[in-house]
């Protein structure tokens, strides 16, 4: 096996471990719990070229899925991908291939930015919808549970991100897996 597939398995492994330890930060403030587990798909998705990023989230869900206890509160298993919150979870997906797309080493901290607010807002829709027609609950409802308590907190975990960039990119642009 060549050094970048195997320097890809590890970081792809390394990602998706960065996603299962950051979803047990928990609290619980309704339906659907505060996490950190955007934070962690932003930094993935900033960092790692779409076909890594990817690939991390994938191995995230299909660890779950398989009954690992990587989702939010130690929970796992292939029920959860078609619960309620299972939209926020396919929702990673949009998140890591639009950011990883549109972000590169160099961008600047505004594109950064822009694209973790795209990407986290496509998590955002798809999980809002699909709670909508899981549990049968309103619109308005939906939307109260699901999107309205956590605008705050993504804002400042893309912050984070977007700040946290600026200082990996020296770091990252020796490591030939990351973006070039």
């Amino acid at each position: 096996m060549q050094k970048n597939n195997i320097q890809t398995i590890i970081y792809v492994a390394l990602g998706a471990a960065l996603i299962a330890a950051l979803s047990q930060v928990t609290l619980s403030i309704g339906l659907v719990p505060f996490t950190l587990q955007t934070l962690a798909i932003g930094l993935i998705a900033t960092s790692f070229k779409p076909k890594e990023a990817i690939l991390s989230i994938l191995i995230y869900l299909l660890l779950g899925a398989l009954g690992l206890p990587v989702f939010a509160g130690f929970s796992g298993g292939f029920a959860a991908l078609f619960s309620p919150t299972a939209g926020f979870l396919w929702g990673f997906l949009l998140f890591a291939t639009v950011t990883s797309i549109l972000t590169k080493p160099n961008s600047s901290l505004a594109k950064v930015f822009l694209a973790n607010l795209i990407g986290d807002s496509l998590c955002f829709l798809l999980g809002f919808v699909v709670f909508k027609f899981v549990t049968g609950a309103s619109w308005t409802d939906s939307l109260a549970w699901t999107v309205l308590p956590f605008v705050l907190p993504d804002l400042f975990k893309i912050a984070i991100i977007t700040l946290a960039h600026r200082f990996l990119k020296p770091v990252l642009k020796d490591i030939t897996y990351f973006k070039a």
